[in-house]
């Protein structure tokens, strides 16, 4: 029998891509020690390596890897023993994992609109939300620019009620000198191709305290104690509480280390190239034609991504095409959680979240990548200004 080779259409080809992943020269070389050392399972020599510095950076007792961002929030959500019929507090304005992680248990979200300014949960309407089924608060730090952690903070600790950050797009971002994903007392970074250090997929779950890191060893290896049993602690390992397997491969970890080893360098690339697009479309903004990411001066951000919201819908739509044709792969971001089919299903409706509703349909995201160039760069602001 002869099987048809069924072509497949090109993908769209862009002067300028939205996202790049970014090799060090380190990776190749890291996978192939892994390669040679006869383990590709986890829990290997870099994936301790990875755990370790990332132990060391935030200054945590604990950070687990995991294959993604939302398996650390997942895994989170089961440290905190949250069952169907629970509520979290987040904003609608986030990526459906945030919501999923809980909702995976039964549990129901309890959403909070955002702030005009930075695109985080508004911190003054968490507190009306807080009842008797309130769990957890999640915050979500959009774009890498911290939220208003003091104020979440206390009202978690007036309550009772723990933290969970989603910090997945915040690696190296501080509020107040404090870097974020050490606020809460479990912490999710992700690891994703899009993000500013990568394995393409990967995530870590940062734990605070001592109370959970026992039982969060369990869950991610499959509900059993096995890493007790990897370190001499018992005779032999067995099933002893839920679980799943929430444990990254070794070839991961070792592409994970190699970028973890440039992390300054990262960081400053990726701070210079926002700062690059914040220099020439400001004008714009003080002529009141769009809105650039807001900086608190008590913050400094992990710069992941670089956004413009328009005036309109229409407006955005315009420009987002019109970069397009000219060869620049520019996205959207998100579209609000209390509107989707999900939240729709949950009692949520328009007019529920007015900012909101108002920013994301006229947000665009320009392409940010650790390789871009001046060129690069400057072909996409042309455009965006030709265009206005």
């Amino acid at each position: 029998m002869t099987i048809k080779n069924r072509s497949q259409p090109e993908p769209q080809k862009f002067k300028v891509p939205f996202n790049l992943p970014y090799q060090t020269g380190g990776e190749i070389k890291a996978i192939l020690k892994a390669l040679r050392g006869g383990q590709i399972s986890g829990d290997g020599f870099f994936t301790e390596q990875c755990s370790r510095w990332l132990e060391n950076y935030l200054g945590l007792p604990k950070v687990l890897l995991t294959p993604s961002c939302t398996h650390a929030l997942e895994l989170a959500f089961l440290l905190l023993d949250i069952k169907s019929g629970d509520e979290i507090i987040l904003p609608s304005f986030t990526f459906p994992s945030t919501a999923n992680a809980f909702v995976l248990r039964g549990a129901r979200p309890s959403f909070v609109d955002i702030r005009r300014d930075t695109l985080n949960m508004d911190e003054t309407a968490v507190e009306e939300k807080i009842n008797s089924k309130t769990r957890a608060i999640a915050t979500v730090h959009y774009g890498g620019i911290p939220c208003e952690m003091d104020w979440i903070l206390r009202i978690a600790k007036r309550h009772g009620i723990p933290l969970v950050e989603d910090a997945a797009q915040a690696l190296g971002a501080t509020y107040h000198g404090q870097l974020c994903g050490t606020f809460g007392s479990l912490n999710a970074f992700s690891f994703h191709e899009t993000k500013n250090i990568t394995c393409g997929e990967g995530g870590a779950l940062a734990i605070t305290g001592k109370k959970h890191i026992q039982r969060a060893e369990i869950i991610r290896q499959k509900g059993t104690d096995r890493s007790r049993f990897f370190r001499g602690e018992v005779d032999k390992y067995s099933w002893v509480d839920v679980g799943s397997s929430y444990v990254p491969s070794e070839l991961q970890a070792a592409f994970l280390f190699a970028q973890l080893k440039k992390q300054n360098l990262i960081y400053r690339r990726r701070r210079a190239i926002f700062q690059r697009y914040y220099e020439a479309l400001k004008p714009r903004e003080l002529r009141g034609d769009i809105q650039l990411p807001f900086i608190p001066p008590h913050t400094r951000p992990s710069y992941h991504l670089f956004y413009v919201i328009f005036s309109s819908g229409k407006l955005r739509n315009k420009v987002l095409s019109g970069l397009r044709r000219n060869g620049i792969d520019s996205v959207f971001h998100y579209f609000p959680l209390h509107l989707s089919k999900m939240g729709r299903h949950f009692g949520y409706r328009a007019g529920d979240f007015p900012v909101t509703e108002r920013v994301a349909p006229c947000l665009i995201r320009l392409p940010i990548f650790n390789s871009m160039t001046e060129k690069d760069q400057s072909v996409v602001i042309k455009a965006l200004l030709k265009l206005f």
